[in-house]
This record gives structure tokens, C-alpha cells and sequence, in this order.
């Protein structure tokens, strides 16, 4: 059974926890999962959720993804129902799929946004001051002196059934953005990619401490969603 916590009406799910770490769970597996809970959610049998997972290696590749843009280095590469291009999940990065009901004020971009902003705010936190890139998704790090723009968390979401799947990746460790020089990262040739550990120029927190602290950011930001099932 996954580790649960509670937050209002959000509840979060660390799958793959042993009951010190965070460990690698298979992708397929994780997304019947995310299947299965979007199903109770969409249909009210149950709250919003926040599923948190560390993957094993695997690409994932969106609904935009070209053939020339998958790699070829005999890492799986699974064809997955969101929006965007490729993208890859491992080791040292955070992955947290929200599976909450929108509302008509908060459609699928304000929802996105609110995903940015909960991430912006955590990396904060450490010190790490990132923000957004005007026609791009995710959380970015600025071009400074040494270095041009570089992502450090992906965001790609379906929604179905006014219910969202899918959701945001950040990157924790160095060991996570190794093998994205094997793709253009969500089909963007001319940025960069980042970790925390990376822009910290130190070993990075544990991937359960930063879940833990996007904890109360998500349930802030995500209001709407457990507010309404708390009213319904």
C-alpha cells in the first residue's frame, strides 16, 4: 500500500515508498493506476488526489511527438495520452500526477498555471528562483552569464471527464537530466535542462522532503478542487 497523507479534502499518495525512500515504479503500472483513481474521481467516489513516484527509465511521448524525435538508445518509450512531445522519467526526479475535477472558472490553463506556480514557490524554498517562459510550458531557470534558459520541471496533462491525468515533473537530481541528451525535450531545440542539484551546486534534498514540501503549496493552489468536493 502506497504512503498516504491528508491535506483538507487533497489526499496524497507516495507510490513506491518503503517507509524511508522513495523507490522506482514502472510507468505502465503507475498509469493504470492513475487510470483507475481518475475513474473514482471523475465519477465522485472519491476526493482529488496527488499521486507522487519516482519512475524506472522509460520516454514518454505525447500526442505531438514526431518519429524522428524518439530515441533510439533502447530505453522504452511508451505513447501516452497527454498533450506535448517527448519527454523522460527516472531516477532523481519527482513526478506528482494531481487527478482533480476542474471548474468553469478554472479550466485546463489557469489548472496548468497553478501547477507552475506551486512548483515555483517550493523551489523558492531552497533558494532556486524560477519562473515561467512566455509560450512555454514549465518551470524554468533564466539565462544568466553562463548558461542560456533551461527547464528544471515538465508539466503535461490530459483532461477527461472535466478531470485532469497526467501532471508535472521535476527534476531532483543531476542523474535525472543525463538522459534527455537523447531527445529535444518536449520538441524545444534551443533551451537547456536543469535539476535542483545542478542549479544548488550541492547534493540535492531527498525526493521525499520536496514532496512533502509541495504538499500544502499544491492543496493552496489547488483549492478549487478539494474546496468543491468538500461543499458537494
Amino acid at each position: 500500500m502506497p504512503h498516504r497523507t491528508q491535506r483538507h479534502g487533497l489526499s496524497f499518495d507516495y507510490l513506491g515508498f518503503d517507509g524511508s525512500v522513495m523507490g522506482l515504479s514502472d510507468y505502465q503500472q503507475t498509469w493504470a493506476v492513475q487510470r483507475a483513481v481518475h475513474a473514482d474521481v471523475a465519477s465522485g467516489q472519491v476526493g482529488p488526489q496527488v499521486l507522487f513516484v519516482q519512475h524506472t527509465p522509460v520516454y514518454t511521448a505525447g500526442r505531438r511527438t514526431e518519429p524522428h524525435e524518439r530515441p533510439f538508445d533502447g530505453t522504452p518509450v511508451v505513447d501516452v495520452d497527454r498533450g506535448g512531445k517527448i519527454t523522460y522519467h527516472g531516477p532523481g526526479q519527482l513526478v506528482g500526477y494531481p487527478i482533480v475535477t476542474l471548474t468553469r472558472k478554472i479550466g485546463p490553463l489557469e489548472y496548468v498555471r497553478r501547477l507552475e506556480q506551486a512548483v515555483i514557490d517550493v523551489l523558492a524554498g531552497y533558494g532556486i528562483e524560477a519562473g515561467r517562459v512566455d509560450g512555454r510550458t514549465g518551470v524554468w531557470l533564466p539565462a544568466d552569464s553562463r548558461r542560456g534558459e533551461r527547464k528544471i520541471c515538465a508539466i503535461g496533462i490530459r483532461v477527461a471527464k472535466m478531470t485532469t491525468m497526467h501532471g508535472f515533473a521535476l527534476n531532483v537530481t543531476a542523474q535525472a537530466t543525463g538522459p534527455f541528451g537523447n531527445i529535444v525535450p518536449c520538441g524545444i531545440s534551443d533551451a537547456g535542462v536543469t535539476s535542483m542539484e545542478d542549479e544548488l551546486g550541492h547534493a540535492a534534498p531527498e525526493l521525499m522532503e520536496v514532496a512533502a514540501a509541495l504538499e500544502p503549496l499544491l492543496t493552496r493552489h489547488l483549492d478549487f478542487a478539494w474546496a468543491l468536493d468538500a461543499a458537494s
